[in-house]
């Protein structure tokens, strides 16, 4: 390389020369992904999201309800005058009291927000991930617990469920004893079978572990129960929820609750301003009208219950029980179904190949009254097409 440099000849002749590009290609061998990236991470398959315009959208668990008039006028009038020319507050302390009285949270408990749950997920654990750490959850749950895992370089542990999905509870207490992870995650209700867990038997987790148990309550507005009045009594429980659920999904907004003594060593993970100044904007005045969204919520229980018994009533359709505002449902040659349904126009989650216990499953989003109707109307045509 020195025979070809000299610092008087132009920089640019001397990298156009061939004499060079052969001596820099003979010194470093072409540089691929296969040759810097792990080999985890090569694996893995990156999140897919389908393609939705002009569909009637019941694949991913938004709230399908658009805001009364009068509250997206005074949130157009809020953001007019918001100060995207400066950083957001940084500890969106404004924000946190909305979350604290929305969700009954007294003065011990800490709040950490996050870019939906999936940042505070990742964030949790990158705290942990020691050399040999483990992350356990249950499966089929959600993904991105496995996914995040595999990102922090941590290991992973997915302990299968009972035929019903419920908690093997016996399975479950004999992998924390053998394994004993740094940390576990229950989804509650679970995603993406929409049951809730025996709260006795999640119990009996948290006071098994001897990590850090998180209840990610991500459906609660659609649910009977919650961990958040527990978390004074365990010291390695922690509660988080999103509130994507429950209409802000674009919003990408998510907290975690516990503790100060483990929320005050978590926020030296959070990235500075990840949350930024319009969603912080919008979910403080969303919050402000919390009643609102829990009667849309409301609303949506309502009407999972009549596409349950809707499908329950569909001949080859078995439907699980929902806690959340989604409905699994197995039915012979699903994944040719779904594609029925697309061409319908109506949008649901495959699940089948996704995990072994989800063979021949698909996961309808609890939608509006009509697009509740299209869908079954949809799912029976593309029923009748395969039979």
């Amino acid at each position: 390389m020195l025979n070809c440099v000299n610092s008087k000849r132009d920089w640019g002749k001397i990298l156009n020369s061939n004499k060079c590009r052969f001596i820099m290609s003979f010194n470093r061998p072409s540089l691929s992904p296969e040759r810097l990236l792990r080999q985890e991470v090569l694996a893995l398959h990156a999140y897919h999201v389908q393609p939705s315009p002009g569909m009637v959208k019941l694949d991913a668990m938004e709230n399908p309800y658009q805001l009364p008039g009068g509250i997206r006028e005074e949130i157009a009038r809020a953001v007019a005058t918001a100060a995207i020319n400066r950083y957001p507050d940084a500890d969106a302390q404004r924000l946190k009291h909305k979350i604290r009285e929305a969700s009954g949270l007294p003065a011990s408990v800490d709040v950490l927000l996050g870019n939906g749950s999936d940042e505070i997920i990742q964030l949790l654990a990158m705290a942990v991930a020691k050399p040999g750490a483990i992350l356990m959850s249950v499966e089929p749950s959600f993904v991105m617990y496995k996914m995040i895992a595999t990102f922090t370089g941590m290991k992973y542990t997915g302990v299968p469920l009972a035929e019903d999905f419920a908690l093997d509870l016996p399975v479950m207490l004999e992998a924390i004893k053998r394994q004993q992870p740094a940390l576990i995650f229950l989804a509650y209700p679970n995603n993406p079978t929409g049951n809730m867990f025996d709260a006795a038997a999640i119990v009996q987790i948290i006071e098994a572990a001897e990590g850090l148990v998180v209840i990610d309550e991500a459906y609660y507005a659609f649910a009977s129960n919650s961990f958040l009045p527990q978390l004074g009594r365990y010291d390695n429980l922690l509660v988080m929820r999103t509130f994507s659920k429950l209409g802000m999904a674009g919003l990408r907004l998510g907290f975690l609750a516990g503790s100060k003594v483990w929320l005050e060593q978590l926020e030296k993970l959070r990235l500075p301003y990840n949350v930024g100044v319009l969603p912080q904007t919008v979910a403080e005045i969303l919050l402000q009208h919390h009643d609102v969204l829990l009667q849309q919520a409301e609303q949506i229980r309502r009407d999972r219950t009549w596409l349950f018994e809707r499908l329950v009533g569909t001949v080859d359709v078995h439907a699980y029980p929902s806690d959340a505002n989604f409905i699994l449902f197995r039915l012979p040659h699903a994944a040719r179904v779904f594609e029925g349904l697309k061409q319908r126009g109506v949008l649901v989650k495959k699940l089948d190949g996704g995990h072994p216990a989800l063979l021949d499953c698909l996961r309808v989003t609890v939608g509006t009254a009509e697009e509740n109707e299209l869908f079954v109307r949809a799912l029976q045509e593309s029923i009748h097409q395969f039979a």
